[in-house]
This record gives structure tokens, sequence and C-alpha cells, in this order.
């Protein structure tokens, strides 16, 4: 008989949100699979809970994930815990959810900390419909094209972002969604030092452009307004031709406009091109 998965939250920041639910299922394990063992081991220290350990991450999720699902197979309960917050989430534990769910092996979770959701309740923006993208890509393409496949989307996007990287993702963010979209900014949740920030695009670039960033974000932007209720495509290209008057080339200025007006930049480019008007 196969034993069982348990997805076991872990605290964000305060060792006093990790519950006594988690506590027990800890100590019943048999063996516990960590992101990094370091960390738990100081959690396990804390709350004086012996058990043996296996690293489990996103560079060794395949062969470390399979020896894994053997043991399971074999009789034993694995414990699946992250650094901070629920296991599968943003984290390889979701391939091992797969295998044991494809596998009929009973995975079993043990709620605790989230920090996408404790962002959201923070964030004074709707919570009624919200999606979460998780870190951008470090590439500036693949970063670019994944925010402006969500220029249209409508309901509150939560992203991760390291604070090395914020900077860069705020200025695509303004130039991809408007400088006056509302984002409200969280850092060190649960923490001694937690700060939840609540402005526009354009006011969180200012804000850090003053003070360096320090510690890990969540971001909670608004999503679009509804899709023509302010802009018609007609006059959307009209901005961007107003755009090319004052000295931007076609694609920042389709770019600029497109911001502003919620339209595509790749619709009113290709509008701008075959303008019967333009020469070029």
């Amino acid at each position: 008989m196969s034993g069982k998965l348990y997805l076991v939250g872990t605290p964000i920041g305060n060792l006093g949100d990790f519950s006594p639910r988690a506590v027990d299922a800890l100590r019943e394990a048999d063996f516990i699979a960590a992101e990094d063992t370091r960390v738990t081991l100081k959690l396990l220290n804390h709350f004086e809970i012996r058990k043996p350990m296996v690293s489990y991450f996103e560079h060794n999720k395949y062969a470390s994930g399979a020896k894994i699902f053997e043991r399971i197979l074999a009789g034993e309960s694995c414990a699946l815990v992250s650094d901070a917050g629920m296991p599968a989430i943003s984290d390889p534990g979701e391939e091992l959810v797969r295998m044991c769910a494809e596998n009929g092996v009973e995975v079993l979770t043990v709620p605790g900390p989230s920090a996408l959701i404790s962002a959201l309740t923070l964030s004074a923006l709707p919570t009624g419909r919200f999606c979460f993208e998780g870190f951008l890509s470090t590439a500036n393409k693949s970063r670019r094209e994944h925010l402006d496949s969500l220029k249209a989307e409508r309901r509150t996007m939560i992203f991760y972002e390291a604070p090395h990287k914020l900077m860069r993702t705020l200025e695509d963010m303004r130039d991809t969604f408007g400088a006056e979209r509302k984002i409200s900014l969280c850092r060190e949740l649960t923490k001694l030092h937690e700060q939840t920030i609540r402005t526009d695009i354009k006011g969180a670039i200012e804000y850090f452009s003053r003070t360096p960033p320090k510690g890990e974000f969540v971001l909670v932007i608004e999503g679009a307004p509804e899709a023509g209720s302010a802009f018609t495509l007609e006059q959307a290209a009209a901005l961007a031709e107003s755009y090319r008057s004052e000295g931007l080339n076609r694609r920042a200025a389709c770019k600029k406009a497109a911001a502003e007006t919620g339209f595509s930049a790749k619709t009113l480019y290709d509008l701008s091109l075959s303008a019967p008007t333009d020469a070029k």
C-alpha cells in the first residue's frame, strides 16, 4: 500500500503563523521534501521536530522527484514544504503532485500562509476576480511579451518580483499598462519591516528611484478598464500619429498610445503602416 503526500504550508516570515496541524503533519511524516534543507532545518529546530529530509527544488525536481515518488509508492508518507508559503505555487511541487495524481496516490493539503493572497487582501484593489502570474522572465523580450499578453486583462493581477529586478519590471509595466494604472507593492510580509505601498505605476517608479528596493515583493495591479470605454480604434490611431508628429518613431509612438488607450501596440503599428496618408 502506497503512502501519502502532504502539502504543508510554511510561514512566509513570522513563525507564529505555523499552524498546530502543520507541526503535527511534519512530525507524523516519514520524511520531508524541502526546497532548501537549511531553511527548513531552522523551522524544524524551532518546533523541536526531528525528521530526515531530502532536497527537492527546481533544478533537481525530475531526479529527486522520481526518488521521492518511489518512496511514497513503497509506503512512506512525505511532507512537501517550500522555503515559505504553500508548496506547488510557483514551485516544482506541482510536478510531484501531478505524478501522484496520475498514479492514484493520495495527496492531502495542510493549508498555510500565502504571500499572493496576503498581498491581494492588503492591496485595496478588487479581489472578486484575480489572476496570479508568478515571476516574470529575466529576459527582456520574454518579460515584455508576457506583460503584453495581459494588456486587456480585466482581473486584478498578482506578480512576484525580486528587489534587483523591480525597477526594470515597473518600467516595462508602465510602458505596457500605462503610468496611471493602480498598483500595490507589498514587501517583507509578516516580518518586522513589512510595508505596503498603494500608488500608481508612475508613483512606484518615483518612490523606488529615491529608495532602493529591499526584500521580496508581491505586486498587485488593477485590471484593464473595459475595452473601448474611453477610446475608439480610430482615436487611438490618431493619438499614435500625434506622438509621431512630436518626434517619436513609429514603434515608440504606437507603444505609448497603446498604453494609454488599451489597444494593442501591434494593432496600432499595423494600422499606421497601412494608413493611405503615410508615404513610408
